[in-house]
């Protein structure tokens, strides 16, 4: 089996505390073999400002993870970074973006068989000249720079008892009415259908689709979004031979019940997708992408750079990702 590859994310934040403490515990947990693209230098000093003595291990591409028992195997940047916990720097911003592309990289030429990105921060990387509104969309460039297909990649966030999908993900409320359409709804949901078959072994997903409104539009007079976008991508869903129901109203579409008749919840917003599964299970939920050309999990929090000198991180969500990427590898080689 491939070992997978880490990203530390942003070197200001707890990317580094975290990986070290999911290595710590690959024992407990039974964590598969994986490795870390950080800068040496500054992983080093993040261990010992923690206090962790911590067996790193310089890499290469020959032999990723042949030490991961004893040590923690990294793969060396090239882009040198500071070391400036709970201070995020734009001159760290090069290093961050080498990471996520050799990630890519290392796993579409077969080196490693998923890739786990530890949280980044969008403002130093917009300060450096980062175009993209975030890791998600970046990756799709990648993918794209790589197997010359465009993708449309679609963030799924999965813990033990529930899965959601955010339709529009980053946009601001009072934009979201205007960016939603029937095609967005039905090309989300075939991508979701799609990888809940192919990388999930779900061999007839059951997809939830939430409306927009309250009450799901109180059947046109709490809004027009359900039967003017809604309805008809769900029609169209259904005559694909997906399983889609709905509209359904949000505020009944999660509680445990629900739950069981769905493997996953549309969702027409970002926090209508994202309260409601961590609230499920915060520690134990993973940021999946779907419709890329390879396997990409996250743990479903960001920087914090306000803890990063104080070692209290808790690894959970990071450990939650490796396993599921592992998962989602296995499932691969299962299909094929």
């Amino acid at each position: 089996m491939l070992p997978l590859v880490l990203s530390s994310g942003d070197p200001s934040g707890i990317g580094l505390e975290i990986a070290f403490k999911a290595w710590q515990n690959r024992v407990a947990h039974d964590l598969p073999p994986f490795f870390i693209l950080a800068d040496p230098d500054v992983a080093q000093a993040r261990a010992d400002l923690l206090g962790f003595d911590m067996p790193l291990h310089i890499t290469d591409e020959n032999v990723l993870a042949a030490q991961f028992e004893d040590a923690l195997p990294l793969l060396p940047l090239k882009n040198r970074q500071q070391d400036k916990p709970g201070q995020p720097l734009t001159i760290n911003a090069a290093g961050t973006i080498e990471a996520i592309e050799r990630a890519v990289s290392l796993v579409m030429r077969g080196l490693a068989g998923a890739f786990v990105t530890c949280p980044i921060a969008k403002k130093p990387l917009y300060d450096a000249g980062f175009c993209y509104p975030g890791h998600t969309e970046f990756l799709a460039h990648l993918a794209w720079k790589i197997t010359g297909r465009k993708v449309k990649p679609v963030m799924m966030l999965a813990g033990p008892e529930l899965r959601t999908v955010p339709v529009t993900v980053h946009t601001a409320l009072r934009h979201v009415p205007d960016k939603l359409n029937t095609g967005l709804v039905i090309e989300t949901a075939r991508i979701t259908a799609g990888d809940l078959r192919e990388k999930f072994g779900i061999a007839k997903p059951r997809l939830a689709v939430a409306g927009l409104n309250p009450h799901a539009g109180e059947g046109g007079t709490i809004g027009q979004e359900e039967e003017t976008i809604i309805r008809p991508a769900i029609g169209i869903l259904q005559q694909e031979g997906i399983d889609a129901q709905g509209p359904f109203p949000a505020d009944t579409l999660f509680h445990i019940h629900a739950r069981k008749t769905y493997d996953a919840a549309l969702c027409m917003y970002h926090d209508q997708a994202l309260i409601p599964v961590k609230t499920v299970g915060f520690d134990k939920t993973v940021n999946i992408t779907l419709g890329l050309p390879f396997i990409r999990t996250s743990p479903d929090h960001g920087t914090a750079f306000d803890i990063a000198r104080q070692g209290i991180a808790s690894p959970d969500s990071l450990i939650a990702a490796i396993h599921m990427g592992n998962k989602l590898i296995q499932q691969q080689c299962t299909a094929f």
